[in-house]
């Protein structure tokens, strides 16, 4: 029993770090290479096109479903895709940045767009595969994937491009997606086949009647604000530092390793605790923890710009966000139709990113009109926001 449930957990860990891995290789570390080679803004700013796939992948999510019946069948879907990721990052490989920009741009967007496939076949594989008690557990592994890659792709590949090369690095990376299929090759669970009557096979208007249920929108409401007070800190955190005359290698140390690395401890803590008390419980006392960083901020500045004051902030900051996208990706498995796993986790999870972007392009907004005191103010009334409607809306989750 343990080992069958360990083997779930590896499986998901590995594959969600090989989705951040490249992802964040591809948004943070190309642009400074970028700009080292003297590209203008302009050009660097349509590196942003490389996320498109992960705000429309609800557009094929559908698709996936119809043809994965079974874990069986979501198991080919990332299989295929992760092949395919392997193949387009390798691919990158032999383009210059220099001369061949465009080209590298659309076999990055193909990459990603194979890593979203991957993204909503595994979300799917995993609510067929966890019991409902593994669920926390499992998305646990999802969340420290998320920080472990991003950590690995926007710290360590930048460090290694010094001594690999752009070549050596991009087909290292390939290797690294490849890699992750293992775990998913060597564990095999028992198949859920799921029966599907012809009438109700799935389809694009599934997305449309995923918003038509009973009680849906108390839900999104949940899921969509309730790491909002802390995204617009996450974005403007960077900026502020180096207002307070901190360094791009502070900048790196603090946000880089030890934000990420306090994230992926707390989501692994954050499923403990899942798995221990109600969902309702659980989104009351994370909806509590969210406001700690925020007060912290609110009385930390403009008194001082020490690194560890700064850095104290931070890590409260990733660990709070860490534990809430635990929270967040639970709920979501909750809230799924049979059949239709993969698209309802899908624009579960879009609504959340899109309402994290709203806040992230306002958050710069309010510093940049008013100031950073002020911004933390309005995170602070978002995070009181949270826990009202997670204290009307939480005791409809399960």
């Amino acid at each position: 029993m343990g080992s069958d449930r360990t083997g779930k957990l590896i499986t998901l860990l590995s594959l969600y770090m090989a989705q951040s891995i490249p992802m964040s290789f591809f948004s943070t570390v190309v642009p400074v290479i970028m700009r080292q080679q003297h590209y203008s803004l302009e050009a660097i700013g349509l590196m942003q096109l490389i996320k498109l796939p992960w705000i429309i992948k609800f557009l094929w999510a559908p698709l996936v479903d119809r043809t994965g019946s079974s874990t069986a069948g979501y198991r080919r879907w990332i299989i295929y895709s992760e092949l395919f990721y392997a193949f387009s990052v390798a691919a990158v490989a032999f383009f210059s940045l220099e001369q061949q920009f465009m080209a590298i741009i659309v076999l990055m967007v193909l990459a990603i767009t194979a890593s979203a496939t991957q993204d909503i076949a595994t979300d799917a594989w995993a609510i067929l595969t966890l019991k409902k008690e593994e669920r926390s557990l499992g998305n646990s592994m999802q969340s420290m994937g998320s920080f472990l890659g991003a950590m690995i792709g926007s710290g360590a590949l930048l460090v290694l491009y010094h001594y690999m090369g752009w070549v050596w690095l991009l087909l290292a990376l390939s290797v690294v997606v490849l890699l992750a299929l293992l775990p998913l090759w060597l564990f095999k669970p028992a198949a859920v086949i799921r029966k599907r009557p012809r009438s109700k096979s799935v389809s694009f208007r599934d997305i449309g009647s995923f918003f038509r249920q009973k009680g849906i929108w108390p839900h999104l409401a949940t899921i969509g604000i309730f790491q909002s007070s802390l995204v617009g800190i996450m974005t403007m955190v960077k900026p502020l530092m180096i207002d307070m005359g901190h360094t791009a290698k502070d900048i790196g140390l603090v946000t880089g390793i030890c934000g990420t690395a306090t994230g992926a401890l707390m989501a692994l803590l954050a499923g403990y605790l899942m798995k221990r008390t109600s969902r309702r419980k659980a989104a009351l006392t994370f909806a509590t923890v969210n406001m700690m960083p925020v007060l912290y901020f609110i009385f930390m500045h403009p008194a001082t710009g020490n690194l560890w004051v700064v850095a104290t902030g931070i890590t409260m900051t990733w660990g709070a966000f860490a534990m809430g996208m635990v929270l967040v990706f639970t709920l979501a498995m909750d809230n799924v139709r049979h059949c239709r796993e993969g698209t309802d986790f899908t624009m579960q999870i879009v609504v959340v990113h899109l309402v994290s972007l709203a806040v992230s392009v306002a958050s710069g907004q309010v510093a940049g009109a008013f100031s950073y005191a002020t911004l933390f103010g309005l995170s602070l009334v978002l995070a009181l926001l949270t826990l009202v409607v997670v204290w009307g809306s939480a005791g409809n989750e399960r």
